[in-house]
């Protein structure tokens, strides 16, 4: 198992990785809007903080050596589900292979983000 870690991706706010390589596939943690550069959160609507999580992500498969279309799985998760519309639109410019997805309205997210989504990927 190998850890991956890049400084163009926020670093965990907890005692986790960026994301992990095992058996030919990455495993993300998930990403919220942080700025890496600041450790701040990024927007307040949904397409800014979404915006900012999905550069998140593809730095960090960037990173494990892998690209968006090796996507194989996400976990989105939204603290507003009348956001999935704003939230889709953005998803879809980087996810253009439509990988297997779930998406879930939730309660609440760290640092008060309103959006969170973690891959799996092909290496």
């Amino acid at each position: 198992m190998n850890k991956i870690y890049t400084e163009k991706a926020p670093a965990a706010v907890g005692p986790y990785s960026q994301a992990v390589v095992t058996g030919g596939l990455l495993y993300t943690s998930g990403q919220i809007p942080i700025d890496p550069a600041t450790g701040e959160l990024v927007g307040n609507t949904i397409e800014e903080q979404a915006e900012q999580v999905m550069k998140n992500l593809m730095a960090i498969l960037e990173a494990a050596g892998t690209t968006p279309d090796k996507v194989v799985k996400t976990l989105c998760f939204l603290t507003d589900i009348n956001d999935f519309a704003a939230f889709n639109a953005v998803y879809a410019k980087y996810f253009t292979e439509k990988p297997a997805r779930s998406c879930v309205g939730i309660q609440a997210l760290p640092k008060g983000a309103i959006c969170e989504v973690e891959v799996i990927a092909e290496i």
